[in-house]
């Protein structure tokens, strides 16, 4: 099992699994916003896998092409995990609530033509200036290597 939390501790969740995910870094004025950083870093997962316990606040933010529901800390704020209507069955959970966090590998990055200028995407590493292809995307995720 995997294992995460809120940084308070109030929300503890598992995900079935022994292996950590790959992660990726979204660099969206969007995501940047929510975290007060340069990118936010998150992991994608069945969300038939994800198991939470504690109090959540869970609303939906509409955009005009889906719903993306969001589950919060009910007493910290710290966003642990949201699924996307476009997505049905995943969830991206933030990378940083991993109790492993220090052990994930970043293999991709999406929104980089909003990245803060200062921060070098890695040679080699998948990159896209905009959203990627989720098929694509989803191997590179996966840990397959081609981009084909």
């Amino acid at each position: 099992m995997i294992a995460g939390g809120c940084r308070c501790g109030a929300v503890r969740y598992t995900i079935a699994g022994d292996d950590l995910p790959l992660s990726y870094a979204c660099h969206c004025h969007v995501c940047q916003r929510w975290t007060g950083s340069a990118f936010s870093q998150s992991v994608i997962v069945a969300e038939g896998t994800l198991t939470v316990d504690g109090p959540l606040v869970v609303y939906d933010q509409v955009t005009e092409d889906r719903v993306s529901t969001q589950r919060v800390c009910a007493t910290c704020h710290a966003r642990i995990y949201n699924t996307n209507t476009r997505r049905p069955g995943c969830a991206v959970v933030r990378a940083g609530t991993l109790d492993r966090s220090e052990e994930l590998a970043c293999v991709a990055h999406i929104f980089t033509a909003y990245r803060q200028r200062w921060v070098a995407i890695p040679e080699g590493v998948p990159n896209w200036p905009e959203a990627p292809d989720f098929e694509v995307f989803g191997r590179v995720l996966a840990g397959q290597t081609a981009l084909r």
